[in-house]
């Protein structure tokens, strides 16, 4: 897990007695570190002639983390790592919906790419496959996004009361003001990790010729316990600049075993202009502590998806957006 580890005590051996510090340059870190695992979901939902959800189906097909790092926690051939977000109602990370059948499972395959915890780890990806889906389900069936989730929220109250405050401040049910001429269009998200019920409603407009604009995000964090708010802001906003990041642009690509990504000119971040203005709701309900730094980052690309859907009707179902068009037929 640690190289570096190795490699300076290697080079350590080589001078005795003489203070060694390795640093690893960005590029180094770049092309030898460990790597967000890489997945793929498939999910089914059963409905009934009312448009009711009677079941559902989701299989996650890819890449363990745990596999990679510490093999001696896998346990019959699972990794539980693997289900953060989806796991039962539980102080964790546990999914927020109810539904009369639910099958969740890991077809794991482990390519050659070493993984690693990724900030948010697989919150991240599992969010977007059940948010966005929720949203298809709601499309499919003519319900309201937030309509049908809270429809699906009955005994989650706190996944309920984080959706509730992001779909009230961004004002859902109301058009979206225009900004500068172009029409806005907004999505929503929710999770449970680390601890925190988490919730968004993005704001996005898209030209006629594809360009995306994210011109605000509102985002709810119930912590439990809040002892300092300003603080939990600055993760909440930090946190929006990593999702929308690995949303927009984050690609590592291999060529020839090697990866070919080794810095910011050829793996982009999100700078000043593409940065929506975030609106930060901190809502601790007490009784518990969670965590403020990991979970909000799993809502940002899932809001910013169905935004985008409802914008143009077009459905992103691989990411990073960098490698799709958004222009209108």
């Amino acid at each position: 897990m640690h190289d570096w580890v190795r490699q300076v005590v290697e080079i350590a051996k080589q001078v005795p007695g003489t203070p060694v510090k390795l640093l690893w340059s960005r590029e180094e870190d770049m092309l030898h570190g460990r790597y967000h695992p890489v997945t793929q979901c498939k999910l089914r939902a059963g409905l009934d002639a009312q448009g009711n959800v009677t079941a559902l189906h989701m299989r996650i097909s890819g890449q363990s983390i745990v596999a990679g790092v510490f093999p001696q926690n896998i346990r019959n051939g699972l990794d539980p790592v693997v289900f953060q977000g989806l796991n039962p109602p539980g102080p964790e990370a546990s999914i927020g919906y109810s539904f009369p059948n639910l099958l969740i499972d890991h077809a794991m395959r482990n390519p050659p790419v070493p993984p690693g915890f990724w900030r948010g780890v697989n919150l991240n990806q599992n969010a977007i496959y059940l948010e966005s889906f929720i949203d298809e389900i709601a499309f499919a069936t003519k319900q309201d996004p937030l309509a049908l989730r809270r429809k699906l929220m009955a005994g989650h109250p706190k996944h309920l009361g984080v959706l509730n405050a992001v779909a009230e401040r961004a004002g859902w049910g109301r058009p979206a003001p225009d900004v500068d001429g172009r029409k806005v269009y907004r999505g929503l998200a929710q999770t449970m990790g680390f601890g925190s019920y988490v919730a968004a409603c993005a704001e996005v407009s898209v030209s006629d010729d594809g360009e995306l604009k994210i011109h605000r995000i509102v985002a709810a964090t119930d912590p439990g316990h809040a002892v300092n708010p300003q603080q939990i802001e600055a993760q909440v906003e930090g946190s929006f600049a990593y999702g929308l990041s690995a949303a927009l642009f984050g690609e590592c690509t291999l060529k020839d075993g090697r990866i070919e990504q080794e810095n910011f000119s050829t793996y982009p971040v999100v700078q000043m202009q593409h940065m929506p203005k975030v609106e930060t709701i901190v809502m601790p309900t007490g009784g518990f502590w969670g965590g403020v730094g990991e979970p909000t980052i799993a809502v940002a690309a899932p809001a910013v998806l169905n935004a985008i859907f409802a914008a143009t009707g077009k459905r992103i179902r691989e990411l990073p957006l960098k490698n799709h068009s958004l222009k209108r037929a």
